[in-house]
């Protein structure tokens, strides 16, 4: 059932803004915490424990066809998605992949369109270009050389993440927020496993600030993000839900601001307007 225009579409959207924030500060997390030379394993240990510890708390496993659909989003929204926003990480300047993520929300829409009848309003296509020019204004500074094989792993993952989404909203059915967040993330960490031991061997140790840094990836910006955002898909259109997405780089840019003691520009404060301009227009 969905909520849109009331009282209650405010309040999931809210909620679901959680998802991007929290995703947003993944990466100051995994900069400044995270060894950088164990891609796979850092997935893996992002995705698992976060499908368990919702499996723990639902303790329901799938039936029928949600064996084969676990494993579809599993692959497009953790396993895959977070090995290709990795690499993107490391082959681009954060700015660039930003900003070809920040693409999203129009992908979303348009795939919305296709699979779920949900035709975007010119509205919210005027708030997803605003949103994307905010993007660009914020970070276009920070532009440095492009990698081709980046540019393909940050479109791939975008690409990848708007139709999982969009997948999850179709399928929801009665499978509440939790138990299909679950189950997608367990599927990914258990495809993710045997990969990352072939290729990376046994997760090396890590000092205490490390494993805290994994805790709250997998925790905050893995498990509840993951309850946030499939919980606003089932309620509020695909497109406004998406459109929430561009708050990611916001709060990125905010936290290098008020935790890494970087300055911010007039420009940049304008992007930051137009972004939020675009999100609450859309």
């Amino acid at each position: 059932m969905e909520t849109n225009g009331s009282r209650g579409g405010w309040r999931w959207g809210l909620l679901g803004a959680v998802a991007p924030v929290t995703w947003g500060s993944v990466y100051f997390v995994t900069l400044h915490w995270i060894p950088p030379e164990e891609p796979l394993t850092a997935a893996l240990l992002r995705a698992l424990p976060a499908g368990l510890l919702l499996l723990a708390v639902r303790r329901r496993l799938p039936r029928g066809a949600w064996w084969w659909r676990a494993g579809v989003l599993g692959v497009l929204n953790c396993g895959a998605f977070f090995v290709l926003v990795y690499l993107a990480s490391k082959l681009l300047p954060t700015a660039v992949a930003a900003m070809l993520m920040s693409l999203s929300p129009l992908v979303m829409m348009l795939l919305a369109w296709a699979l779920l009848n949900e035709r975007p309003t010119v509205r919210r296509l005027a708030g997803g270009a605003l949103g994307v020019l905010g993007v660009v204004l914020m970070l276009a500074s920070s532009i440095g050389p492009i990698d081709g094989w980046g540019v393909i792993s940050s479109l791939t993952a975008m690409g990848m993440y708007a139709l999982g989404s969009v997948l999850a909203k179709r399928w929801s059915g009665h499978v509440d927020a939790v138990t299909a967040s679950a189950w997608q993330l367990t599927a990914g960490g258990l495809l993710l496993l045997p990969i990352a031991l072939a290729f990376e061997g046994a997760p090396s140790l890590v000092d205490a600030e490390a494993v805290v840094a994994y805790a709250y990836v997998s925790v905050i910006a893995t498990a509840l993000a993951f309850v946030c955002w499939f919980g606003a898909l089932r309620r509020l259109h695909a497109g406004q839900v998406g459109l929430l997405g561009l708050l990611n780089p916001v709060t990125g840019v905010l936290l290098g601001m008020l935790a890494g003691g970087e300055l911010l520009s007039m420009l940049q404060w304008l992007g930051i307007a137009a972004v939020l301009a675009g999100v609450l227009l859309g």
